[in-house]
């Protein structure tokens, strides 16, 4: 429990355990430091003085930041009173924030494992403005119960979205067999590339680079070229898969999304870091659907939450922090959206109109563009100089022209939008497709862009503008008539004044 302060009734401090946290992560910096700094200094200095020095330093370090920490905990105080939230803080530079309370939106609650063992949790209160900084009070660290009490009490409202048919409680939790998914998506690759990457820096801080490449050439001596680009990617790819494995367990162990009485909806999730974070129902103006390529083609999709609650800030601070549910099948990730969205079917499922197919040819032109420049470079240059490039061109256009036009027509076939009772929907996207279902309620406004390209192909894309999520949702080359007669029914009299309908004939 966080200590009372003597700064005058109702003030409190962050926990006192907070100067201990400092204290071991600043050994463990030093510890983990000491060991090549040491190996370095023996050479000059000697081995018996170079562990002095290094002692030495360690000492300094750990014990700065132990005084400096323990100062802060003395200087940092906050209240929670009936209107407000404020955190002073500061020993040269003082600051003073304050929060009202009927602004909060968020209070999110994470703990690291040395926090977990000492029984703390970080406390991160925000109001969804798009301030930075200003929007949001940290309390670093308070104990794990009174983080609760204050998660409780500044989300609770007095009046919260009617109950209806929809259960309060768990709506989602953790099964194992999601875990399939997480090799399918773009981060496997990224890993795999990062830990070769990884490999040969750190066999080159230990001076060792030559030998292990010479190794690893040595492996491979006797395979073709071929076979050697297909052996190292798949290397690659497995180590990436093992860790995109580790990354999702990390993240999504102990998953449960829940609904708690007043209208919060609850996320908590973590294997060694917890996370406990919080959507406000009231602030919720809809769902994405996000499927990533690979993740769709297994038949699976995650959810986000799009919501006023979420500033950029906070979007910074978890990349994932507005996801309600992690890739699942797509009739599950369907079913929770509407309990989500207290619906009785998920708008996310509703069947979409159809774009024209000058958006089809759109996308086709926009994939040759892509393409075909470099192919061209390359034949160009290999008139010139040499005919390897001839040939090196004509391999890029065999394996890019198809892998371009495929990905053009998924794009087009990925478009659609529709009414959904009180949802626009619209979806787009191929690497990474994404349906949108935003209240029609929380649309502000439309912005109707239409280039000169679309003009002539007789499109237009219509975008809904909002206060919640990416500010914005937008159906993209749309027939020009059925986009303008879409965005007028989604939010009737908001677009009416500037349209122009043609008179029946008399």
């Amino acid at each position: 429990m966080s200590t009372a302060a003597d700064d005058g009734p109702g003030w409190r401090r962050v926990h006192p355990r907070t100067v201990l946290v400092t204290a071991l992560v600043s050994a463990g910096v030093a510890a983990g430091a000491a060991v090549p700094v040491a190996v370095a200094l023996a050479d000059r200095l000697g081995p018996a003085r170079a562990v002095g020095w290094v002692l030495a330093g360690a000492a300094l370090l750990v014990g700065g930041a132990t005084a400096a920490d323990h100062v802060r905990w003395r200087r940092t105080r906050y209240r929670v009173g009936t209107e407000r939230v404020d955190l002073h803080t500061g020993l040269l530079l003082v600051k003073r924030r304050s929060l009202a309370r009927e602004r909060i939106r968020s209070v999110d609650l994470t703990a690291h494992p040395l926090l977990r063992v000492l029984g703390l949790v970080s406390v991160r209160i925000g109001t969804g403005e798009h301030t930075g900084g200003e929007s949001t009070l940290e309390l670093d660290p308070v104990g794990r119960a009174e983080g609760e009490r204050l998660r409780r009490a500044l989300l609770d409202r007095a009046t919260g979205p009617a109950a209806g048919e929809h259960r309060e409680g768990e709506l989602a939790a953790l099964d194992l067999r999601w875990i399939r998914y997480a090799p399918l998506s773009f981060v496997a690759p990224a890993l795999g590339g990062a830990a070769a990457g990884g490999v040969l820096q750190i066999s080159e801080w230990a001076g060792v680079q030559a030998e292990v490449i010479a190794w690893i050439a040595d492996r491979l001596r006797d395979s073709p070229p071929a076979r050697t680009i297909a052996i190292l990617a798949a290397t690659a790819l497995a180590t990436g898969a093992v860790g995109a494995l580790g990354l999702w367990t990390e993240r999504w162990w102990g998953y449960r999304l829940e609904r708690e009485p007043g209208g919060t909806l609850r996320v908590r999730r973590g294997l060694l870091t917890s996370r406990s974070l919080s959507v406000e129902e009231r602030r919720l103006r809809g769902v994405h659907l996000v499927e990533p390529l690979g993740v769709r083609l297994a038949g699976a999709a995650r959810v986000d939450a799009i919501t006023t609650g979420l500033a950029k800030d906070e979007e910074a601070h978890g990349a994932d922090h507005d996801t309600l549910l992690p890739a699942v099948p797509r009739p599950l990730a369907d079913a929770v959206a509407a309990e989500v969205l207290r619906e009785p079917y998920a708008p996310t499922g509703a069947p979409l109109t159809a774009h024209p197919r000058a958006a089809r040819d759109r996308r086709l032109r926009r994939a040759l563009a892509v393409v075909l420049p470099p192919v061209l470079v390359q034949v160009l240059l290999g008139a010139l100089l040499t005919p390897v490039l001839l040939w090196t061109a004509l391999g890029s256009a065999a394996v890019a022209l198809p892998v371009a036009v495929l990905l053009a027509l998924d794009a087009y076939r990925s478009l659609g939008h529709t009414l959904s009772g009180g949802y626009l929907v619209t979806r787009s996207g191929t690497v990474r497709r994404s349906t949108a279902a935003l209240q029609r309620s929380g649309v502000i406004g439309w912005t109707i862009r239409q280039s000169w390209f679309q003009r002539r192909a007789g499109l237009l894309s219509v975008t809904a503008t909002t206060a919640a999520g990416s500010g914005s949702c937008t159906a993209y080359d749309t027939d020009a008539c059925e986009g303008l007669a879409f965005a007028a029914e989604a939010v009737p009299g908001l677009l009416e004044p500037f349209l122009e309908r043609g008179r029946p004939a008399p």
